[in-house]
């Protein structure tokens, strides 16, 4: 993928997110807080899950462009899969973060985020609702 097409992904997914909705009085949703101390990034993202299946995600937040957009493409990926499905993207997405070996079909859109590997300083706002929803969803593994 070039360049430009990568910087259209990401500018498209941090001025227009996806999934970006709060749902803090429905009882029907799991919150989790996901917040870099370090900078302006927090973002709650809410999940719900029925019969082990993420049925809807969402989130809401003041973040960085790099966090918005990846949260935005996080979301519309592990949305409609299982538990499971979700942390095997996830683990996908951290390898590809480390700049190890990792299944670029599973993380479609993500992938713009390849090189974020060569940038540590970008690294925690690539994968800050990544790694709080993967520490939410293990626990819950069937």
């Amino acid at each position: 993928m070039d360049s430009n097409t990568k910087r259209n992904i990401i500018l498209n997914n941090y001025q227009n997110p996806q999934n970006r909705k709060r749902h803090d009085n429905d009882k029907n949703y799991i919150k989790i807080n996901s917040r870099n101390i370090s900078c302006i990034d927090n973002i709650d993202l809410y999940i719900k899950i029925n019969n082990n299946i993420i049925t809807d995600i969402s989130f809401e937040g003041e973040a960085c462009a790099i966090t918005i957009s990846s949260t935005s493409i996080l979301t519309n990926l592990v949305k409609g899969k299982t538990i499971d499905e979700a942390l095997n993207i996830i683990n996908n997405y951290n390898n590809m973060i480390e700049g190890k070996e990792y299944n670029q079909e599973k993380l479609q859109d993500a992938i713009v985020y390849a090189d974020i590997s060569k940038q540590p300083s970008r690294k925690t706002c690539a994968t800050l609702t990544w790694n709080g929803l993967y520490n939410k969803l293990l626990p819950l593994k069937k």
